[in-house]
């Protein structure tokens, strides 16, 4: 099938009801085997992936994402914030070994073929879970698996499917605040071996897809706001970028695809500055920066 140069919110469509368990369970030296090969602390990441067909196009931030693994030593988990999980208070993957959700459609049909078989980051899940809930939210465990926000960049990162992956859900019925201090609850995470990765898009408007890979100049002038604030460890400014960012709402209609990025922020600790590592842009109105924080 010829791929689409624009798509339609329809065709982005997020997953519905994502239920049901795995069926092979891991031994527990599955996740604590692949031990970190440094003892610096990792950074955090945020990283805009795209369509769901970016894994099989040759756009610029697939040769990225292909390489972003190598960036680091091995982790021995990977914490996912993905846009493409939503729910009314914070929820942690528990699968043994999480599934490939497809929770799109109108795609080319290789795509729906596509598997991620990584294990569960069981440890990890019970961590997080714990790590909320002595900061003072409750969280709930589920067996769910990986949307496409994870399981695409991750399968190009991680091709080997060897880290173990777990996923914590966004609360869109909660300020950008809750997403930031959601992030700071976690920022001990990068010192024992985990690699968070916030995965959303630096800007996201649907309505306004189209073809070429050059931004329009309003999307241009949130993105450069972006990097900026970024750059600065200005974490105030990021979440409270609905007033203080130039077409913050034109740029992201809605907050899913934002809000992974001050998750990330927030979990690279409080004084924590970042710094462009990918910057490219697809669809008409995509911007793909990817970002690293420490």
């Amino acid at each position: 099938m010829r791929a689409r140069q624009t798509w339609t919110r329809r065709e982005f469509v997020v997953g519905a009801t994502l239920a049901g368990a795995a069926a092979c369970s891991i031994q527990h030296e599955s996740e604590t085997s692949l031990e970190s090969k440094s003892s610096e602390p990792f950074p955090t990441l945020f990283v805009s992936h795209g369509a769901p067909n970016l894994i099989m196009s040759a756009l610029p931030v697939r040769e990225f994402l292909s390489g972003l693994g190598s960036r680091f030593a091995t982790p021995r988990a990977i914490l996912c914030i993905s846009a493409h999980w939503l729910t009314r208070q914070p929820t942690v993957d528990t699968s043994p070994q999480p599934k490939t959700i497809h929770d799109f459609y109108g795609f080319e049909e290789e795509l729906y073929r596509m598997r991620y078989a990584a294990p569960g980051a069981l440890e990890l899940a019970t961590e997080v879970a714990d790590t909320l809930a002595s900061s003072g939210l409750a969280v709930k465990r589920e067996e769910r698996g990986l949307d496409h926000g994870a399981w695409v960049p991750l399968k190009l990162a991680y091709a080997d499917e060897r880290v173990p992956v777990t996923q914590l859900s966004l609360q869109p019925n909660e300020s950008a605040q809750h997403h930031y201090q959601l992030g700071l609850a976690l920022a001990r995470l990068r010192a024992s071996g985990v690699l968070v990765i916030g995965s959303g898009g630096a800007t996201h408007n649907l309505g306004e897809l189209g073809a070429g890979e050059r931004l329009p100049q309003w999307a241009a002038d949130f993105d450069t706001w972006l990097d900026a604030r970024v750059r600065a460890g200005d974490a105030p400014s990021l979440i409270d970028y609905r007033s203080l960012a130039p077409n913050a709402a034109r740029s992201h209609p809605t907050e899913d695809h934002y809000l992974p990025l001050l998750v990330a922020l927030g979990a690279a600790g409080d004084k924590a500055r970042g710094r462009t590592i990918h910057h490219s842009a697809a669809y008409g109105s995509l911007s793909l920066r990817a970002f690293e924080f420490s």
